[in-house]
């Protein structure tokens, strides 16, 4: 494991991470693991979660790897009844797994907008769901982290069903804010800018097709366009916001949202 100031910060807690098999959620289990939570990597991709959580766990951390897709309300539940079986408690979830679909709406088939939004939006409720009813019953209450972007604020052509899904879990983030309080529940959403995982990459190529540009002029002109310094998120930046809000010590800070995008949107 690689070390982090103020080690074991997260010591004795139980964190469940969807799509944590790769990308931001592998990285913020990473961070958490070495930071002494006890991780659940939820994943689509069951063989994928389970090699996650071995990888961790050689590492010195402690982590189980389930599988479940997250708009299965059956496959969720018993998700969640694996990792609170196991763990005993459920301290931080983050809703992080996601999916992205580049098209104009004029183009755009019902079945590639309820792609987007039903993992974005119906897998952040079911996930919500199951993690509040635990924490509602434990002392401590809980956190709960939602994976927005910096399109939970701003819109960009051609992504009608992302943008739409991240406002929708700003909306799911402050009234979980208000129903959590009286159990000591806290909700926050982070808002990361483009950050250079297989999603983002994915793009690239369909935007320059798109466009009309070469891809190095996507990068430049339409992904790093208003950012202050031309540069990517990266996933690390995104992890220390992860920690940062499960471990702040009140309710003070809840039903917020925390834009980490060098600087493109600014509030």
């Amino acid at each position: 494991m690689s070390s982090h100031p103020a080690q074991n910060r997260l010591q004795n807690q139980v964190a469940l991470i969807t799509g944590a098999a790769s990308g931001i959620g592998k990285q913020i289990a990473t961070l958490f693991a070495e930071q002494g939570a006890r991780v659940v990597i939820l994943d689509l991709d069951r063989e994928a979660a389970r090699a996650t959580a071995r990888e961790l766990t050689e590492q010195g951390g402690t982590a189980l790897g389930v599988g479940a897709d997250v708009t299965d309300e059956q496959q969720v539940e018993a998700a969640f009844k694996e990792a609170i079986d196991a763990y005993g408690r459920l301290d931080v979830m983050i809703a992080n797994a996601g999916s992205q679909h580049v098209e104009p709406i004029h183009k755009l088939s019902y079945d590639n907008w309820k792609k987007v939004t039903n993992i974005q939006l119906d897998g952040s409720f079911l996930s919500t769901r199951a993690a509040f009813r635990q924490m509602m019953t434990q002392d401590g209450g809980g956190c709960l982290i939602y994976m927005g972007s910096v399109h939970s604020h701003e819109a960009s052509a051609m992504k009608s069903p992302y943008v739409t899904a991240k406002h929708g879990l700003l909306g799911l983030c402050r009234t979980m804010a208000k129903e959590g309080a009286e159990y000591g529940i806290r909700a926050n959403t982070i808002c990361p800018g483009y950050v250079k995982t297989p999603l983002v990459e994915k793009q690239i190529p369909d935007q320059a097709r798109e466009h009309g540009m070469s891809e190095d002029e996507v990068v430049e002109k339409v992904f790093l366009k208003d950012t202050v310094d031309k540069q990517f998120t990266t996933v690390e930046d995104v992890a220390e916001t992860a920690l940062y809000l499960a471990t702040f010590p009140s309710s003070a800070l809840t039903g917020q949202s925390i834009v980490v995008s060098h600087g493109w949107f600014m509030q």
